[in-house]
Parts: C-alpha cells; sequence; structure tokens
C-alpha cells in the first residue's frame, strides 16, 4: 500500500475509531493514531491470515483423513 493510501485510510480510520470510542482528538493526532492503527493492523491481519492458511490446511487434511477412515470402515474388507 502507497504513502498516501495509508494516510487517507489511516485518517478515515482514525475518525472512525475516535467517534465509536467517544475520543475527542484533533485532526493531527487522529490521522497519526489511524495510520498507527492501519500499520499495526495490517500486520495483525497478515499474520492471522498466514496462520489460518496453515490451520485450514491442517483441518482440511484431518477432514479428509476422516472421510477416507470413513470410506475405509464402510467399504472396506470386513474381517
Amino acid at each position: 500500500m502507497g504513502f498516501l493510501a495509508m494516510i487517507i485510510i489511516g485518517a478515515a480510520a482514525g475518525l472512525f475509531a475516535t467517534r465509536l470510542m467517544r475520543v475527542e482528538a484533533d485532526l493531527v493526532t487522529t490521522v497519526a493514531l489511524g495510520a498507527l492503527g492501519a500499520v499495526i493492523g495490517g500486520l495483525v491481519l497478515r499474520a492471522l491470515i498466514a496462520m489460518a492458511g496453515l490451520l485450514s490446511g491442517f483441518v482440511g487434511a484431518v477432514l479428509g483423513a476422516m472421510l477416507v477412515v470413513w470410506l475405509w470402515q464402510r467399504y472396506g474388507p470386513r474381517g
């Protein structure tokens, strides 16, 4: 994300966040808080997506293995 885009999105996010939390702050502080929040939020979201990707792969593998075990029990050799 470009620097100008980060400032614009950060300003909007800061304005929205200060209004939601009922905090009175001047425009410079609002933009600074919003830009910092955008950077931190972006890093946290990127980390969560990476972990969710690994977790979803594991969940998919477990579900696939459960399906294969069920099919083997249902249609496999009887003994």
